[in-house]
C-alpha cells in the first residue's frame, strides 16, 4: 500500500442539454467528494450554451465548484479536455452528467490509483463488484467494441466505455497535446496513446450504473449513429497510431495546438 498523499483531486463533469438535472448532479458529486479526506475541485463544463444548463450549474454555490463553458457545442471529448485544461489537481478525473453513473464509486477509484501507484483507473461494467443495469443492445455492442479495442490496441482491460476515469496529471501532460478526437472515442484515444507512451499500469474499478436513456436513443436512431461514429473514430486512432505514427515524439511538429485546451504541467 502506498503512503502517497493526493494534493488536489480534480473532477470534471461535462454537461450538454442538462438544465433540469445538472444542479442535482453537481450536488450529488459534491456530497461524495466532501466525504473523501482529500482536497478537491469540481469543474463543470457546459458544452454549448444552448439551454439553461449554465444558469442551473451556476446556481449551486459551494466552495471548490468551478463552472466554465463556451457558446457552441463541440462534443464530450472536447468538453472533458477543456475541463482538464482548467484543472489544477495532481489527479484528474471525469464523470458523465445525467445520473446514470453513481459518484459513490469515486473514492474507491482514487484509492485504487493511489494504493497501486497506477497511471490510470477506469470504471468498468465488467468488474466483478460492479452493479449494472442496461439494455441488451448496449451489452452486445459494448462486448463487440471491447473485442475490437483489444485487437487494435492490445490494451488489456475489459471495458473502456464507462464515463468515469481517473488519470495522473503527468500522464495527461504527456498525452493531451497529441490528441485529436473531440467527440466520439476520445477516451480510447487517451488510453491507446498513454499505453503507447509507456503508461501501461491501467487498472479497472467497480462502478454502479443504472442506464436509463438508451432505449429512446435506439428508437430515434441516435444510438446507431453514435456506434457508427465511434467505430469510425476508433479506426482513425488506429491509423494515426500504427500507420502514420502521428502520436510519436518524432511527429510533434504535426500536432494541432488549441490554446483553449492548453494543459498546465505543474500543479497550482
Amino acid at each position: 500500500m502506498s503512503d502517497e498523499k493526493v494534493k488536489l483531486f480534480s473532477v470534471i463533469m461535462p454537461a450538454y442539454r442538462q438544465e433540469h438535472t445538472v444542479a442535482r448532479d453537481i450536488r450529488s458529486i459534491y456530497e461524495v467528494l466532501e466525504t473523501m479526506n482529500v482536497p478537491f475541485e469540481l469543474i463543470i463544463v457546459i458544452d454549448g450554451e444552448v439551454d439553461g444548463s449554465l444558469k442551473a450549474a451556476q446556481s449551486v454555490k459551494k466552495k471548490g465548484i468551478i463552472v466554465v463553458g463556451y457558446a457552441v457545442n463541440k462534443g464530450k471529448g472536447y468538453a472533458v479536455r477543456y475541463g482538464m485544461a482548467q484543472s489544477s489537481g495532481d489527479v484528474v478525473g471525469f464523470i458523465d452528467a445525467g445520473g446514470d453513473l453513481k459518484p459513490e464509486s469515486l473514492p474507491l477509484m482514487l484509492d485504487t490509483l493511489v494504493w497501486n501507484n497506477a497511471d490510470i483507473v477506469i470504471g468498468s461494467k465488467r468488474h466483478p463488484l460492479s452493479k449494472t443495469s442496461y439494455p441488451i443492445a448496449r451489452r452486445i455492442f459494448s462486448w463487440g467494441y471491447q473485442m475490437l479495442i483489444r485487437i487494435l490496441f492490445n490494451v488489456n482491460v475489459r471495458d473502456t466505455q464507462v464515463g468515469m476515469k481517473l488519470y495522473r496529471r503527468r500522464v495527461l501532460s504527456d498525452v493531451l497535446p497529441r490528441l485529436l478526437v473531440k467527440q466520439f472515442a476520445f477516451d480510447i484515444e487517451i488510453l491507446a496513446v498513454a499505453h503507447r507512451l509507456g503508461y501501461t499500469k491501467i487498472l479497472e474499478a467497480p462502478i454502479e450504473l443504472d442506464f436509463e436513456g438508451v432505449k429512446s436513443s435506439i428508437k430515434s436512431g441516435n444510438f446507431w449513429r453514435v456506434i457508427f461514429n465511434m467505430i469510425k473514430d476508433t479506426l482513425a486512432v488506429f491509423y494515426r497510431l500504427h500507420i502514420l505514427h502521428y502520436y510519436d515524439d518524432a511527429s510533434k511538429r504535426k500536432w494541432r495546438f488549441d490554446p483553449d485546451l492548453n494543459f498546465r504541467i505543474n500543479i497550482g
